[in-house]
């Protein structure tokens, strides 16, 4: 079966606080009618802290869509192959041990897909398969993971890697001025995952099955809407709370597993915002405390898109693991309404340790 190893994970260097956030917002807009609105939901995302892969300065101008789009491909090329490295070291893997790359980005725009590059520059094989998922959103980082996961099982062996690379800070538009763009002003952040899928051995979540779920006729919730100025983010106001149809989905596959979801021994799922969680924790029957890897991504990092999921996990890694055969949920949230499930085990199984029995 296959397993999903320790994500590594990098943040940009440029913090901004909420401090910050709220007061660049009471400047920037004093004269906006519903700024009262705006800050009271910005200090409830609890976001304390976010990382830009510029200068607040420079990431409040707007030097037009192609120089955005030129720095996302620079920042990328130089912050990927950091954890790219990292990933498989912990996978306990080589470039050329792997068979597939799946990237995952909704923030900029390249082709070929970074796969391509990284493939020319880090030593993968020229026979490495290459999956670029651009349009998923925060989705993304569960449809990665249920991509490679469905690639190991479809073939018993094979390893994949998955890359998230999201730079929000870059489709910050000065223009927008809705109560959900200034709500996501504060709570989007700038980060960079990776993780590996190993075929066989690993040490982590060993996949048992996944599934995916979209809630009818809400594809405009979640949306860019692309203009010359690049993305413009549109964020419906009943987001919020899509957990409740999305809980009981979570429930079939857990059941259809033969499994409880309220019944779990660790729970890795997206962080969106404050409410995911909390409605989370009530439709599902589940203590709070079982989403803390997620809140403190949020709290840490704000929302970094599809790099939620595999940040929140690298957290369980960092807090011990769970104990052997543990039994866990992963799931990402995005445009569509789209949710992006797993199930798995925690395998404290590594390459070395079967090496050693063997």
């Amino acid at each position: 079966m296959a397993t999903l190893c320790r994500p590594a994970v990098s943040v940009p260097e440029h913090v901004i606080t909420m401090e910050d956030t709220l007061e660049l917002a009471r400047s920037r807009h004093a004269d906006h009618p519903q700024l009262p609105l705006a800050l009271r939901l910005i200090e409830n995302t609890g976001v304390r802290t976010r990382h830009l892969v510029q200068p607040i300065a420079e990431t409040l101008a707007h030097p037009g869509f192609e120089e955005r789009n030129r720095l996302y491909a620079a920042e990328a090329k130089a912050r990927v192959p950091l954890v790219v490295r990292r990933a498989l070291e912990d996978g306990e893997l080589r470039a050329e041990d792997i068979d597939m790359i799946i990237y995952v980005s909704c923030t900029g725009f390249m082709m070929p897909s970074l796969t391509a590059w990284l493939i020319n520059t880090i030593g993968f094989r020229s026979t490495t398969r290459q999956l670029p998922i651009a349009q998923l959103g925060c989705a993304a980082g569960g449809a990665a993971i249920n991509r490679a996961h469905d690639f190991c099982t479809a073939h018993p062996g094979a390893n994949a890697l998955i890359v998230a690379c999201e730079f929000c800070s870059l489709c910050y538009q000065p223009t927008d001025l809705g109560i959900g763009s200034l709500l996501s002003n504060g709570l989007f952040g700038d980060g960079v995952a990776a993780a590996v899928m190993r075929g066989t051995g690993g040490h982590g979540v060993q996949l048992g099955r996944n599934g995916s779920y979209l809630i009818p006729d809400t594809e405009d919730w979640i949306a860019y809407d692309v203009r010359a100025t690049g993305f413009h983010f549109l964020l419906d106001k009943r987001v919020p709370g899509t957990m409740e149809p999305l809980a009981p989905a979570l429930r079939d596959l857990a059941g259809d597993h033969g499994w409880d979801a309220s019944d779990l021994d660790f729970y890795i799922v997206h962080a969106g915002g404050p409410r995911i969680l909390d409605d989370l924790s009530t439709f599902l029957n589940v203590k709070p405390v079982a989403f803390r890897h997620s809140r403190a991504t949020l709290t840490e990092y704000g929302n970094i898109a599809s790099a939620v999921v595999l940040d929140a996990l690298r957290r369980l890694f960092d807090e011990g693991g769970a104990p052997d055969q543990a039994r866990g949920l992963l799931a990402g949230f995005g445009p569509g309404i789209t949710a992006e499930m797993a199930l798995g085990r925690w395998s404290r199984t590594s390459r070395a340790a079967q090496q050693e029995a063997r």
